[in-house]
């Protein structure tokens, strides 16, 4: 917009993510066979905590991590192994008392919803968020879909569950008129009568946050993307928060806690023209009106374009893995419904054995490893 013949950057809000997460086993994996590598993740996992405790209120930072990861850290083995590390116990409770930080959920076992069978979805989406209450004390206010497998069909359930926004992949929105969507604003979506929050995550500048920027490139790729949008503009970046050098460096000469974000801070205070939101926040002081379609999708990985599943669905043994999860996902059903006639403590606990076994195998690492990954992470 102009005035006086000056142009006029729109103020922007960035809502800034993190993705944490590891399948069950791995990390105990790691500590017996690597711990070099264990070292480096686990203290990707603790290092946001001293710059979050160093700006307060200046950083706002949503963290997502999934119930696997979660379960990992509560175990008293893990703990015990990785004591010469970090102390795992203290570092969830400093989590546990920032209040410069805003909680997102996922699937317990950290499933691709869309290509798992819809019974489970419940159960996943509960048991991640009964954990995070248990864990931070407080409940996660937006959905962050595990691998960005997202489907409008899942709106009934987030709703249910208590979510008020979901972050879904930019390049799946599309207007009322079939047209992409722009990702820097915020949408609703409804299906079945139920309606929820869409937050486009900007792919470009997420490609960038996860390998490696600078504060300053950041700044003006951000103003220039955006010059041409109404006010207030939304940019949503969001990775993996461990995964890579750029996040695993011990350096924070090189890392993106000291490289990226410290100077990014120093310089939003000094210039005025971006802040860090919670996306709770933007979206209630800026409902979103206008409704789209979100095509069914994930985020792209590696060379992937993330507009199909082919990731997880795409060689034979992974069709074999999906087809057993089904079949077992089917039984366990039966199974359950059986069950009040069956008061035995020993048929009780053999159910719930099945059922943990079959929400683990819908863990997404399992099937895009393949067959090698998934014996190496149940190892």
């Amino acid at each position: 917009m102009e005035s006086k013949g000056v142009v006029v950057m729109p103020k922007i809000c960035h809502a800034l993510g993190l993705h944490m997460h590891q399948p069950l086993g791995n990390l105990n994996l790691l500590l017996d066979t690597n711990r070099w590598e264990a070292q480096q993740i686990l203290l990707a996992y603790e290092r946001p905590i001293h710059f979050l405790k160093r700006y307060g209120d200046k950083a706002k930072v949503h963290f997502g991590f999934s119930g696997t990861l979660l379960e990992q850290f509560l175990d008293p083995s893990i703990q015990q192994k990785s004591q010469d590390i970090l102390d795992l116990g203290r570092m969830l409770e400093a989590y546990k008392q920032l209040s410069n930080i805003e909680l997102v959920g996922m699937g317990y076992f950290h499933p691709v919803f869309p290509i798992i069978p819809k019974e489970d979805w419940e159960e996943q989406l509960w048991l991640h968020r009964q954990c995070i209450e248990k864990v931070f004390g407080r409940r996660p206010k937006g959905f962050f879909p595990p691998e960005m497998g997202f489907t409008m069909e899942m709106i009934p359930y987030l709703v249910e569950a208590g979510y008020s926004y979901v972050i879904v992949d930019s390049a799946h929105i599309r207007r009322q008129d079939g047209q992409p969507a722009s990702p820097y604003q915020g949408y609703l979506a409804e299906w079945k009568g139920k309606s929820i929050a869409i937050v486009p995550r900007e792919r470009d500048l997420s490609n960038a946050q996860q390998s490696g920027m600078d504060p300053v490139w950041f700044m003006g790729e951000a103003k220039n993307k955006t010059k041409s949008c109404a006010s207030p503009v939304l940019i949503t970046t969001w990775t993996d928060g461990e995964n890579g050098g750029w996040f695993r460096n011990l350096s924070d000469s090189a890392n993106f806690w000291g490289y990226f974000f410290s100077p990014y801070l120093e310089k939003i205070e000094a210039q005025g023209d971006i802040e860090l939101v919670f996306l709770a926040d933007y979206l209630e002081q800026h409902p979103p009106t206008e409704k789209v379609h979100v095509q069914t999708g994930a985020w792209n990985v590696g060379s992937t374009s993330g507009y199909d599943f082919s990731q997880w669905t795409g060689s034979q043994s992974q069709k074999q893995a999906l087809e057993a999860i089904y079949r077992l996902s089917a039984k366990y059903w039966e199974k359950a419904k059986e069950q009040p006639a069956h008061s035995e403590p020993e048929y009780t606990r053999k159910l719930q054995e099945m059922r943990k076994l079959l929400l683990q195998s819908e863990t997404s690492c399992y099937l895009f490893w393949g067959s090698r990954g998934f014996l190496s992470f149940m190892n």
